[in-house]
């Protein structure tokens, strides 16, 4: 079963909605230059609606990494997602702050890239066209990469069905197509959840 990450959650409506879908993973997104920011005190309250079962992911640039445990440690998410420039001696010395899991994220143009993911010792890795450029990558690049991962860029209701047949990810991540006029839209969470969750009923 593919799971299902609904990123850049902002505010209590869409935590609501979150919890009547139930995917197996939020995002708070956690850049300040980024549209979907919130802060440390809002994502603590947001957390505090979430129903049990549903897991907070935090999205980090190049944080510091005692802040990334404090927040682990404290309960304010449960998973860290590193978005930046966070090599490998960053990962160590989170690793030696928290026992808790990560996902690192990977923008990926060339077999390059896939290799570096491919070797990541992150807990989880993350497959993205960009940060947040809500486009799709050239998907046969990573169709034998040979570990799980998270995937993401630009998938949508009527494109994640496609992604999930030819792919077969541990998990799908959106932002961008679930939201109206940059704010998350209800209905178009409810579309991309039937559309993931159609492979399972047929």
């Amino acid at each position: 079963m593919v799971k299902i990450k609904l990123c850049g959650l902002s505010l209590a409506c869409d935590i609501r909605a979150a919890n009547e879908l139930k995917p197996e993973y939020i995002g708070f997104v956690f850049t300040p230059k980024s549209s979907r920011y919130v802060s440390y005190e809002q994502a603590a309250e947001l957390k505090e609606m979430l129903a049990p079962g549903i897991r907070a992911v935090g999205v980090f640039t190049d944080e510091a990494p005692e802040r990334i445990a404090e927040l682990l440690d404290n309960g304010v998410i449960d998973i860290a997602q590193l978005h930046g420039r966070e090599d490998e001696d960053y990962i160590e010395t989170l690793r030696g702050l928290t026992n808790r899991p990560f996902i690192k994220a990977y923008r990926i143009r060339t077999a390059e890239d896939l290799e570096a993911a491919k070797q990541s010792t992150a807990d989880y890795i993350l497959l993205d066209s960009g940060a947040g450029t809500g486009r799709v990558f050239d998907w046969r690049l990573i169709r034998d990469i040979g570990r799980p991962y998270f995937l993401a860029g630009g998938l949508s209701p009527d494109n994640v069905e496609d992604a999930i047949t030819y792919l077969h990810p541990y998990a799908v991540d959106v932002s961008s197509s679930i939201e109206t006029n940059g704010r998350k839209d209800k209905i178009k969470m409810a579309a991309f959840a039937a559309a993931v969750r159609k492979e399972e009923r047929s």
